[in-house]
């Protein structure tokens, strides 16, 4: 089968990145002797340097953590909603939703304090050996890809009327970022150099502990606060100063939980919980035949329907089961995830595509949709397939064929909406640690770079509604329903691979797409075929409330890529699914690792789309 590259095998390390930069980062702390988690931690920073329209450090990260020895964790990078982020408090400004720009809809920051725990739990460097790569980058510039200028030529007006301070970074000179010409941020690398400093001469444990004090309650949170009380222009229309508070940013720290898994034909596969859309995946697997015998012919028009039909199922059932709100961990997955419910489930899947939302009912208990979600799943008047009140007919969220080079990417206009996506990292060592994390949030178009950091708060809190009494409802103290969604997987027990994608709501269609595909589809050079499964045509569709501001959605839709067999696209149209065909290398950006716990030979592999994935290993 035709690869766009190699699926890399060697013994001694592999990482799969969104970024060349980060994964050479990567590749060069394991050459200088660190394991897994020292690896991914610089190439996060790194992250937020060359990817600053995707992530930052004032974001957020799940990561899932793989020792050779211990067992399998999820590290909650997400922070929580501040103690003054109330539904009254929104509503009392006129809002419907949260901003999806602004400093309203900055949650607690979570991706340092995650990458930190990391760091000290699991890693073996010192600080300023994970921090020196993304210093170099930011101090010293690196040669931007097309997509970070793109972004800001859409923000350019709200920059340079509104957001100064993120002018001064990304349009220094009047310029927008251009490949082949260096771009710095030199206010981030002193941010970090100064972080280095007051961490002191400490034991690498009393450093990092030292760095996470000075983020939370130092020099760093000072000025997070101070940015968060400027009324800011937001996606409203108007200015909102934030709700975060020191309280809110000294109170919260990343933690470890047990993952959700789910067991398919031999693997059992390892997700974030019901506060992350992770458990949508292991859904999509549980719908399936349960005999791998009885799936259809992998790429058929059956097949790509069943996983279709299968994943609006599942969807739906993140709208109606899944959140924090309660605090309590009563996501209901154990039923969700059922024989019986989803014998129930399956049934649902007919000929045709259906139009509609329909969340189930796990345990005989009764699904809670927001006002919302039922008026755009309904097509109600008043609402566009952008989820808009009162803004008649209007486009799509998703990227239609010519308007992004990867949909999922963030989609801004001259007020800064922004549907927003993330970044992906998964790094394999020579001693078997596996580590699969996607960091997000603090994109440049989010909210204005604070000055005295050279990055922007984030934007988290646009995913919970201001409707009391469900799943996802705002609630002080509690974490926002995210998309971010990392993946492991293990078989007998023993982790084998670990992958994950950029792509908001679209991230649990691609990786299921591509789980499938490694495991229906055999191997190459006696492993397993990352690369082909990354190259295959994908698909998502968009039946089902979003999780960014404006919260639309399009029934029945489905985007393929023109790679997709013509054959299976028109009987696609006529079971009634409206297709969209976009452009043949435009879905997704998977990156994957792999290790072969027979032989010790370690794989990986990194997604062509979009120009700018790599792995590296040896």
């Amino acid at each position: 089968m035709f690869t766009t590259r190699p699926t890399l095998q060697g013994t001694f390390g592999m990482v799969s990145s969104t970024h060349w930069l980060a994964s050479q980062s990567a590749m060069a702390v394991l050459e200088d002797g660190g394991n897994a988690y020292d690896a991914a931690v610089a190439a996060g920073f790194v992250l937020h340097v060359v990817e600053p329209h995707l992530n930052g450090p004032a974001g957020e990260v799940p990561i899932i953590v793989a020792p050779a020895e211990g067992e399998v964790r999820v590290l909650c990078g997400q922070g929580v909603a501040p103690a003054g982020a109330t539904v009254d408090h929104y509503r009392s400004l006129g809002l419907d939703l949260v901003p999806g720009t602004g400093p309203l809809a900055a949650a607690v920051p979570g991706a340092f304090d995650a990458w930190m725990v990391l760091l000290r739990d699991h890693g073996t460097k010192s600080l300023a050996d994970v921090l020196k790569y993304a210093i170099g980058y930011a101090e010293d510039g690196h040669a931007p890809v097309e997509r970070v200028g793109e972004t800001v030529e859409t923000v350019r007006e709200l920059f340079e009327t509104e957001w100064p301070s993120s002018a001064e970074v990304y349009l220094p000179g009047g310029e927008s970022p251009r490949p082949g010409e260096l771009l710095r941020n030199p206010a981030l690398a002193a941010t970090w150099r100064r972080v280095i400093e007051e961490a002191g001469n400490g034991s690498r444990t009393e450093q990092i502990e030292a760095a996470r004090k000075t983020w939370s309650e130092g020099f760093i949170a000072e000025a997070l606060i101070r940015q968060a009380a400027v009324p800011t222009m937001d996606t409203s229309g108007s200015r909102h100063t934030g709700t975060l508070t020191a309280a809110d940013l000294a109170g919260w720290e990343a933690t470890y939980e047990a993952p959700a898994t789910y067991d398919w034909n031999g693997w059992t596969l390892c997700k974030a919980g019901g506060w992350s859309q992770g458990p949508a995946f292991l859904q999509q697997l549980a719908v399936l035949p349960s005999a791998r015998a009885d799936l259809p012919v992998y790429g058929s028009a059956d097949y790509v329907h069943l996983l279709i039909e299968g994943c609006k199922l599942a969807m739906a059932d993140r709208e109606a089961w899944y959140g924090d709100a309660d605090g309590a961990g009563t996501v209901p997955l154990a039923d969700l995830l059922s024989p019986a419910y989803n014998e129930e489930r399956r049934a649902l899947i007919g000929e045709k595509a259906s139009h509609e939302l329909r969340p189930g009912s796990p345990g005989g208990r009764t699904a809670k949709i927001s006002d919302h979600a039922r008026a755009v799943a309904a097509g109600e008047p008043g609402f566009d397939a952008l989820g808009l009140p009162g803004a008649g007919a209007g486009e799509p969220t998703v990227a239609k064929s010519g308007t992004s080079p990867v949909p999922g990417e963030p989609a801004v206009s001259a007020d800064g909406a922004t549907r927003g996506d993330t970044c992906h990292l998964d790094i394999v060592d020579r001693w078997g640690n596996m580590v699969a994390a996607t960091p997000s949030g603090g994109w440049l178009q989010s909210n204005p770079v604070v000055p005295e950091l050279g990055f922007p708060l984030g934007t988290r809190l646009q995913m919970a509604w201001l409707e009391e009494g469900l799943p996802n409802s705002l609630t002080p103290g509690r974490r926002p329903r995210t998309t971010l969604t990392p993946s492991l997987a293990l078989k007998d027990g023993v982790p084998v691979m670990a992958f994950g994608t950029p792509g908001g709501d679209q991230q649990d269609q691609w990786q299921v797409h591509f789980f499938l595909a490694v495991a229906l589809r055999g191997s190459v050079r006696g492993g397993l075929d990352l690369q082909g499964a990354i190259d295959a045509p994908n698909w998502h569709n968009d039946s089902f409330p979003g999780s960014f501001y404006p919260r639309g959605m399009r029934p029945g839709s489905v985007t393929v890529e023109s790679r997709m067999d013509e054959a299976v696209i028109e009987e696609l149209r006529r079971r009634g699914h409206d297709v969209t065909v976009g452009e043949p290398w435009s879905e997704g950006r998977l990156c994957a690792v792999a290790r072969d716990p027979r032989t010790g030979v370690l794989s990986a592999a990194a997604n062509p789309r979009g120009m700018q994935g790599y792995a590296v290993g040896r």
